[in-house]
């Protein structure tokens, strides 16, 4: 059986049959919807179904049954059950198309004992437009691509030409623990940017709670450099969660900032401390919880492990927080938005 979706925003229509997703239709007719990682792991495609219904073979692992009952779908798992009218209205517009491009190795330096910090420069020299929360996907062959968040606000490092990475070694990962090491000053690498549509979304100006673990602070960071900037923002609180002190690599440069920013408050919360660590413990979203028991007026922006972004979307939905202003960045294996970057 085949049924009508429609989209709102850019008054498209397709057909799409009951044994195939509605991203797959959209895809099949030439309609250009928001998308990721094709397994429902990363939420881009999350829509809201204004009218008809949608059914999963399973539910997907960025969607929550709490996100299902407030009636949002995520299209590249969504099969269509009836007629829909989508719609797309939360999606952030990427500001420029990607492109395939080639970017010079400018410098590799640790950030911790598993996390590189690589800042790369358009061998074109030609300035170029991200979104702070956007990601880019390096390839290296006939391996696939290997996708990192960038962590510089827009016009970072002095030169708009410029940016960095923060990349976690992953064992066994082809790119993170081979490739990596031997990347040198000089070198060159095939890049597509930008992509991804997480990002600030400054049309809701609530109190702003960030959550991250591992390298899923390398958005958070390049989305705070351009937020606390400009200096019109509401109230900031980020927690970053890892095992010991040493996950927390950009502790310094975050405390400093906290004491800079009135509004910026800074969390690290350590799940395996040792008996002098003086800060939060435990998982980072219940120091999250501690804090804000009422989530009904922030907006949430949660980036890192698959299982903090389930537990923690979980959590704070119970405690009032709304799906319509809950952002989610999933580093997961196999994620085209953050493949071998898993936090």
């Amino acid at each position: 059986m085949n049924y009508r979706i429609t989209w709102i925003e850019a008054e498209r229509s397709f057909e799409a049959a009951s044994d195939e997703t509605v991203l797959e239709a959209a895809r099949r007719a030439g309609v250009v919807l928001p998308s990721e990682c094709e397994f429902g792991g990363c939420g881009t495609c999350r829509v809201k179904v204004q009218q008809g219904r949608v059914q999963y073979e399973e539910l997907p692992p960025a969607l929550s049954q709490e996100e299902v009952d407030a009636g949002y779908a995520l299209l590249c798992q969504a099969y269509p059950a009836s007629d829909l009218a989508v719609s797309t209205e939360r999606t952030l517009a990427a500001p420029a198309p990607a492109r395939r491009r080639k970017a010079k190795v400018m410098s590799t330096a640790p950030l911790s004992a598993d996390v590189t910090r690589l800042v790369l420069a358009f061998a074109d020299d030609e300035p170029w437009a991200f979104r702070p929360g956007q990601y880019v996907n390096i390839l290296p062959g006939d391996a696939g691509p290997r996708s990192f968040s960038i962590a510089s606000k827009s016009e970072a490092l002095d030169a708009p030409s410029r940016f960095e990475l923060h990349i976690r070694r992953i064992d066994g990962g082809y790119f993170t623990q081979t490739r990596l090491s031997a990347l040198r000053a000089g070198d060159m690498l095939d890049v597509e940017a930008p992509l991804g549509g997480f990002g600030y979304h400054e049309d809701d100006y609530r109190p702003i709670v960030m959550v991250a673990t591992g390298t899923g602070i390398a958005p958070l960071r390049s989305m705070l450099a351009e937020m606390l900037a400009s200096g019109d923002t509401p109230p900031i609180d980020l927690y970053w969660g890892g095992r010991t002190q040493h996950a927390l690599y950009l502790h310094d440069e975050l405390t400093r900032l906290a004491a800079q920013y009135e509004d910026f408050r800074y969390v690290p919360v350590l799940s395996r401390p040792d008996a002098a660590w003086p800060g939060a413990r435990g998982y980072v979203q219940d120091a999250v919880l501690a804090d804000h028991p009422d989530l009904s007026e922030h907006a949430l922006y949660l980036c890192g492990s698959p299982v903090m972004i389930a537990d923690a979307s979980r959590a704070f939905v119970a405690n009032g927080a709304s799906v319509r202003y809950l952002y989610v960045d999933s580093f997961t294996f196999g994620h085209s938005s953050t493949v071998e970057a898993a936090a």
